[in-house]
């Protein structure tokens, strides 16, 4: 269900890391809680982030949802394409969808989020609280 190679934010954030860098991106569950994704205000370049804080907000059919940055960091670079494209968080969450890339500023963090198998083992609880 979810990609091993992945990190999971119980926000239903997902990170990619690659040396100091990490992609962030909203999982397949988020996405679907979300509905069809309208409109994604997405964060600046260079704009430092803290960890469990808001750094971008997504509009949908259904609902608004912020999103919580799982690591601290500086922003690098934004998925641009997202601003003509927001369905692409729907199409392909975990590839095109992707929303930025943060230099970390604290790799000690990745520890706290989930592999692919606890962040499976949250779903589960997490939907039949719903």
């Amino acid at each position: 269900m979810c990609p091993d190679d992945l990190k999971y934010h119980r926000e239903h954030m997902w990170v990619r890391v690659s040396g100091k860098k990490a992609v962030i991106g909203i999982t397949h569950y988020g996405q679907m809680s979300l509905g069809n994704v309208l409109y994604i205000d997405l964060p600046d370049v260079e704009t430092d982030v803290e960890a469990n804080a808001e750094f971008a907000e997504i509009e949908s059919a259904r609902t608004s949802m912020v999103v919580t940055s799982p690591v601290s960091g500086t922003v690098i670079e934004v998925n641009e394409e997202l601003a003509e494209t927001p369905e692409m968080i729907n199409d392909d969450p975990y590839g095109e969808g992707w929303i930025a890339v943060i230099k970390l500023k604290n790799s000690a963090e990745l520890n706290r989020l989930m592999e692919a198998f606890e962040y499976e083992r949250y779903l589960e609880k997490e939907v039949k609280l719903i």
